[in-house]
């Protein structure tokens, strides 16, 4: 696992579809400016001189909370225990889509590239 490609929200951006579609740099490199926009969880992150939201106090916020329950995301829960795995310092992630989804519903393709 790359460390230059953790994604501050808590994806991988090492295994996002759309870092090479669309030629991403990934989260650490773009410094929140995405080529979907910006990102406000990245923003946060950065202001407060944490590589990611794992590493803040406030985990997870509400900011972050959004982020993970956008009906787009495809996220199960990945990115939170991605969060906490790499504050312990581990080198490892789960892929999202990999959990079974929360509201026994489908897991959702990521449609939407934002919050990455």
């Amino acid at each position: 696992m790359d460390r230059e490609l953790i994604a501050r929200c808590g994806a991988y951006c090492g295994d996002c579809e759309w870092r090479e579609r669309m030629n991403c740099l990934g989260c650490q490199v773009a410094k929140g400016n995405m080529f979907w926009g910006e990102c406000l969880v990245a923003k946060c992150s950065i202001e407060k001189g944490i590589e990611h939201c794992g590493l803040c106090s406030s985990l997870p916020c509400n900011m972050l909370q959004e982020a993970f329950d956008q009906p787009e995301h495809g996220d199960n829960g990945e990115r939170l225990a991605n969060l906490e795995t790499w504050a312990r310092g581990e080198d490892s992630y789960i892929k999202l889509g990999t959990f079974p989804p929360r509201d026994g519903g489908q897991t959702r393709p990521l449609a939407n590239p934002g919050y990455h």
